[in-house]
């Protein structure tokens, strides 16, 4: 039964979703916090996989994403620049 709650209140959040969806980018700024938020740290593969298969909604999920979610953020860059780092430092340890 807990699993039938879970599902029926995922399905809710990404109807709310889908709805202030439908408006982008005539959003309040905190509409558009929670947006990035569900996208980012809410949304499974199969949530944004809906919405963006959705007719209704792929035109503005598109807009969303080319203006707010296919950048890279601080963390990503961080994350890329100390990886690299250490992709270096190995080779220059195994070259000599």
């Amino acid at each position: 039964m807990t699993e039938a709650v879970g599902v029926s209140s995922a399905q809710e959040r990404r109807a709310e979703i889908a709805a202030v969806l439908l408006r982008y980018p005539a959003v309040q700024p905190r509409e558009l916090e929670d947006l990035l938020h569900w996208f980012r740290d809410e949304a499974s593969a199969l949530d944004v996989g809906l919405i963006a298969s959705d007719p209704a909604l792929s035109e503005p999920y598109r807009r969303l994403a080319d203006d707010h979610l296919g950048r890279l953020g601080r963390v990503e860059w961080a994350m890329t620049g100390a990886i690299a780092v250490v992709l270096l430092a190995l080779v220059a340890w195994f070259a000599f």
